[in-house]
């Protein structure tokens, strides 16, 4: 008898103090800020967030800068692995769980900005890949593909035949039946091409969207509407399509600092998930910067500062409001990844 009125004083003390706290949070999960830092290197960037169907978890692949190293201008960039977090609570927490074997040729060299799609039980990941590893920008830059069935373990299936150096695949599958995919070109621009396999590519010699320059697009659906934002370097472009084929250029979201810590100067590179009637937009951020591109804080030996290259991602939501896209990266909401 004592047992169970101590299990039963435990259990209502458990419902008050959790009846408090969604008192306190408003009912609502909040996210924390930042969302996730790199543990090993503190450069992670250019995030997507992807569910894992066989574990029931969410996982983050992001290409893994080493931010922490002393090395000349830009070598942070280059030697890159795809860095792996996981959460198992909806996306509030996320730990670090190492990186994907990629390698498919000897030596040291560079992978940047995964995309994963999932179709008929297989995974497709298209990831830029840049052999070797330089100083400054150099390099020639291709797109490859890899099949998985969990995520973790990735067969090189081959280059895309897509001519240039080219970087930032993203992809969705059109109701003509086709997979599509857009990616930056050679002159800072989307480009676009298509495939009935995920294998042989058709590139459509138009530009899908064109100037200002700009990189990393991300293609979704949301609000009866296809939208793609693409990164200026200084905020993320919104464009907003009926067919995914014609793009109207709209404003711009999280061109302006946020005020939650490390939430600053903009938000890069981003992913966008939808679920429901939220569209949750992850991005990564320079907090030690003025400006995205960076303003300085190479040292006497040509390196930039360990301030300077950090980054830290978050999440913010995108609303649908007077037909575009707005975010204000400050506002409270309710994140949670089912």
């Amino acid at each position: 008898m004592v047992l169970k009125k101590v299990i039963y004083y435990l259990a209502g003390l458990f419902a008050l103090s959790g009846q408090a706290f969604a008192q306190n949070n408003g009912g609502m999960h909040k996210a924390p800020s930042p969302l996730y830092r790199d543990p090993i290197y503190d450069g992670a960037a250019d995030p997507i967030v992807v569910y894992n169907q066989a574990e029931k978890l969410w996982m983050m692949l992001y290409t893994q800068r080493r931010a922490n190293a002393q090395t000349q201008d830009v070598a942070y960039c280059y030697g890159t692995a795809i860095g792996v977090a996981t959460s198992k609570d909806h996306g509030q927490t996320w730990a670090y769980r190492g990186t994907l074997k990629l390698d498919f040729e000897r030596g040291t060299n560079t992978f940047w900005a995964p995309e994963v799609i999932y179709d008929k039980g297989t995974y497709h990941m298209f990831v830029t890949y840049i052999q070797g590893v330089y100083n400054h920008w150099a390099g020639n830059a291709r797109l490859v593909h890899y099949t998985s069935k969990n995520l973790w373990d990735w067969k090189f299936i081959g280059d895309l035949k897509l001519a240039g150096s080219i970087i930032d695949p993203t992809l969705m599958k059109l109701p003509d039946g086709k997979w599509h995919i857009w990616y930056k070109g050679p002159d800072a621009n989307t480009l676009t091409a298509e495939s009935s396999d995920l294998v042989n590519w058709k590139a459509d010699p138009k530009v899908a969207i064109g100037g200002p320059e700009h990189e990393g697009p991300k293609i979704f659906r949301f609000k009866d509407y296809y939208w793609m934002i693409t990164d200026e370097w200084h905020g993320q472009r919104v464009h907003r399509s009926k067919d995914a084929k014609t793009w109207e250029r709209q404003g711009m979201v999280l061109d302006k600092p946020g005020h939650r810590p490390e939430d600053t100067p903009t938000g890069a590179h981003a992913d966008v998930v939808v679920t429901g009637d939220h569209a949750y937009i992850v991005y990564f951020t320079h907090p030690g910067r003025k400006s995205h591109q960076n303003d300085g804080g190479h040292d006497a030996d040509d390196a930039f500062t360990y301030s300077t290259k950090r980054t830290s991602i978050h999440v913010a939501e995108l609303e649908y409001n007077d037909g575009t896209l707005v975010c204000d990266r400050d506002k409270p909401f309710d994140f949670y990844l089912p």
